[in-house]
């Protein structure tokens, strides 16, 4: 186990204290959105000397991440892992699986398209899963198409009745796709009345979705995202609970912080509360117009103290551990498993496995080569742990 430092990335949506307040340290006075460990290209995390993790990997595939993951992804990590603090709305986004990931990019490439203006700047797919830490807030995946109809029609505005046919059509895939597809097909000389007229109508309604509404609509004007939101789940997660966000699930952070892990991919498709590029074509291709009952994702007792979130995705599972004073935890791997990073919550904890030991306190982290045999936990506290899929 080595100390591995992470990196802050200061999207203005992050809030400005939570990650400092975490770590125990003051505030560096801008937004801190993101803290990062993992070895992506864009910000990869350090180990103790300073070499980056992307630099060890790269200098010794085999020995970092061991045999079984280099066979089934590549020299590469496959995951990455984050503490997100989010005081504002990110952008409504979607994830290409990883079919759709890989002929994007090739395409992509051979077009010669500059990398600004690129959908997929790899070839990787990107679900990802959160447990909040705080209270937390996600719009995620799309609601039953008559709860929909229902928020919508209550607006009284009359742009929208189209919209609310399509929702009440049999099928409810193909009137989620037709519904979704007309809203993003709004002209710009039209957009901004109607986002205007559903933020007010919103601003005068009660209840919690069209609060949300009439925020977003006074966050973003103009923004045909704020007319997508009602279409979406509205998520509140207590402290532990986690969602799930797989392929082509359209969703967005509202607010809190989360720990998020994911496939170690930077693709994005945005639709909409961004000043970003929006590729509306592109998005609708890859995005799964379903209604999604249930976003939330239940931890599974594994052990006594500690817990998993089951991942559909083979390139990650997270583990959660109460370490108690006077036990040792020992956290169930494979007999050769695959590489490994512990971040410690709360508490201060000795993780250790067969490559050294380090004492992590709140928002720190560590990592264990693959190979490296099972990581033991001591002291009092709670820890994390990423390891790819059944590793």
């Amino acid at each position: 186990m080595r100390r591995l430092t992470g990196r802050i990335r200061p999207y203005a949506w992050g809030s400005r204290t939570a990650i400092a307040e975490l770590r125990g340290r003051a505030p560096s006075g801008g937004p801190e959105a993101e803290l990062w460990y993992g070895a992506h290209p864009d910000d990869p995390s350090d180990l103790d000397g300073g070499k980056s993790l992307l630099s060890a990997i790269e200098g010794d595939p085999v020995g970092v991440l061991g045999e079984a993951t280099v066979s089934d992804y590549g020299a590469r990590l496959p995951f990455l892992f984050k503490v997100l603090a989010a005081d504002a709305p990110l952008s409504i986004q979607a994830h290409p699986s990883a079919a759709q990931a890989r002929a994007g990019f090739d395409a992509e490439e051979a077009s010669g398209a500059p990398r600004g203006e690129r959908n997929y700047t790899d070839p990787w797919h990107k679900p990802e899963l959160l447990v909040a830490v705080s209270e937390f807030e996600a719009l995620c995946g799309f609601r039953r198409t008559t709860e929909s109809a229902r928020l919508l029609a209550e607006l009284d505005v009359p742009e929208l009745a189209p919209v609310v046919a399509r929702l009440g059509m049999p099928d409810p895939a193909e009137g989620l796709r037709e519904a979704v597809t007309r809203l993003y097909a709004t002209s710009p000389e039209r957009r901004g009345d109607l986002v205007e007229r559903v933020r007010a109508a919103s601003a005068a309604r009660s209840g919690h979705e069209h609060a949300v509404a009439a925020e977003l609509g006074a966050r973003y004007p103009g923004d045909i995202g704020v007319v997508v939101s009602l279409l979406l789940n509205l998520v509140s997660l207590r402290p532990g609970e986690a969602i799930h966000m797989p392929a082509g699930n359209l969703h967005t952070y509202l607010r809190g912080v989360g720990l998020e892990v994911m496939a170690a991919s930077d693709n994005v498709l945005r639709g909409g509360l961004t000043p970003k590029r929006v590729d509306v074509p592109e998005l609708l291709r890859v995005l799964r117009c379903e209604e999604l009952l249930e976003p939330r994702i239940a931890a599974v007792p594994v052990a006594p103290d500690v817990v998993r979130w089951p991942s559909p995705a083979p390139d990650f599972q997270l583990l959660r551990a109460e370490v108690r004073e006077g036990t040792l935890v020992r956290l169930a791997s494979s007999p050769s498993p695959g590489p490994r990073v512990v971040f410690c919550l709360s508490g201060e904890v000795r993780a250790a496995s067969d490559d050294g030991e380090v004492v992590l306190g709140p928002g720190e982290a560590g990592f264990a080569r693959g190979g490296a045999g099972a990581v033991t936990l001591a002291g009092a506290g709670v820890a994390y742990q990423v390891s790819v899929g059944g590793a």
